[in-house]
């Protein structure tokens, strides 16, 4: 078969994690690459209720977000199935991690070519240590671009970033799906 990259994208609340972690049931060698931090005790709150779900078989990566596409070639060897949730969260933090780009348009677009280079780089990277295998990344995000305008530069910025960073994960997807109330549309082949 070979390995294969799924993205899901939904809105919040969507059920795309939930469909994800079903994707991924079964299986024993599942690494759950999670891009959030707990910056307020309601975040923690969504970490904890994510974690409750996830099997206890299930190993869990939860380093510096900004290392993720040096150490994804070891995170891929390590698993059978990787469950990237999410590249919101992903992108998010790196944006407010970089230098500079809360500052003018130069500086945001700069930072912005950055992160959108490891994406791709992530991406690039499971392709590359799971060549030859049937190893699976299933990569989550949300739609960010169907809604307001974001009345902030920041916001406006933010959403760009992600809208980019989505356009690439579905560009490197074998399959691709947009998650609605717990349903999958699939928009690219599903084998």
């Amino acid at each position: 078969m070979g390995s294969c990259l799924t993205f899901l994208i939904g809105g919040a609340g969507s059920g795309k994690s939930a469909f994800a972690e079903s994707l991924a049931s079964g299986a024993s060698r599942v690494v759950y690459i999670a891009t959030a931090e707990a910056g307020d005790p309601e975040m923690a709150s969504r970490i904890a209720a994510h974690r409750s779900r996830r099997p206890a078989e299930w190993r869990t990566w939860e380093g510096d977000v900004l290392s993720l596409p040096r150490e994804i070639e070891k995170i891929t060897s390590a698993a059978d199935i990787l469950l990237f949730d999410s590249l919101t969260m992903y992108v998010s933090t790196a944006m407010l991690a970089l230098p500079g780009d809360t500052g003018g348009n130069r500086e945001l677009w700069s930072a912005g070519g950055q992160i959108t280079g490891w994406v791709r780089d992530i991406f690039a990277g499971f392709r590359e240590a799971a060549v030859g295998t049937d190893k699976r990344l299933i990569a989550v995000s949300d739609e960010a671009g169907c809604g307001v305008v974001p009345a902030y530069p920041s916001g406006r910025r933010f959403r760009d970033l992600l809208g980019a960073a989505n356009q690439l994960a579905a560009a490197a997807a074998d399959e691709a799906a947009m998650v609605v109330a717990g349903l999958p549309l699939w928009l690219k082949a599903r084998p």
